[in-house]
């Protein structure tokens, strides 16, 4: 199975270079918070975001820096490449609330690890959202056992007087194996957004992302370990 997972990424990854490019977006942000328990009490991550439109699907991809006080440093990121069927097909996939079905994919990588998870998603149209994507993965893990995930990612604008503000985020929930507990990470921001205000050609929003995880990493929360996290971090981020 998982030489099957890494043929189709292989497959993904020649994609691009026979795409168009239908629409991108690149960010920065920098988020400074407390109250973690797993990685350390208190860190600093800066974030790099670009994601695309393209003739085929959609991809997203996210680098974060970790900087704990403790001295760790670490780096996380994930690519996240999506074949639309009503793209391929050159047919629109609607129906009801649904406005495309796609194959989705993802790549988590890391220092310590590097998993491949493959799986079918749905992207929603819902009165009052930019978007709402469910992605149903399976996860074939490394070192671990694998398992299932759900995801769910959303953005919803709204105003408040004149003033314009974004919130988004996901959702992620997988479930439990001999070696894991089931665990659950809900990371949203609430963002103002700068940019009208100050007349920026580009966006620049600031605000606060609010994260919670329950059984962190897939490791069982334990009065002797405690991996249960609630925090919130100070957010700026730009767009270019």
């Amino acid at each position: 199975m998982k030489t099957l997972t890494l043929a189709v990424m292989f497959a993904l990854t020649a994609l691009p270079a026979q795409a168009e490019v239908l629409w991108q977006d690149f960010s920065v942000s920098y988020l400074n918070g407390s109250n973690y328990r797993v990685d350390g009490p208190e860190q600093q991550v800066l974030t790099f975001e670009h994601v695309a439109g393209t003739s085929w699907g959609d991809s997203f991809f996210f680098l974060d820096h970790l900087r704990g006080d403790n001295g760790s440093r670490s780096n996380y990121a994930e690519w996240s490449p999506r074949l639309s069927l009503g793209k391929l097909r050159d047919k629109p996939m609607q129906f009801g609330l649904i406005k495309d079905v796609l194959f989705t994919s993802t790549v988590e990588m890391s220092s310590l690890s590097t998993h491949f998870l493959y799986g079918v998603a749905t992207d929603l149209t819902v009165p009052g959202f930019n978007y709402l994507n469910l992605n149903f993965y399976r996860r074939n893990n490394d070192g671990v056992a694998d398992n299932w995930q759900l995801t769910t990612t959303w953005a919803v604008p709204f105003t408040l007087g004149k003033q314009q503000f974004l919130y988004d985020g996901f959702l992620d929930w997988s479930s439990a194996t001999a070696d894991q507990s089931a665990s659950m990470n809900m990371t949203s921001q609430l963002k103002w957004a700068l940019h009208p205000v100050f007349n920026l050609k580009n966006r620049l929003y600031v605000g606060v992302e609010y994260v919670y995880w329950r059984n962190k990493y897939g490791i069982a929360d334990s009065p002797q370990f405690r991996t249960y996290e609630s925090n919130i971090n100070l957010l700026v981020k730009a767009h270019f």
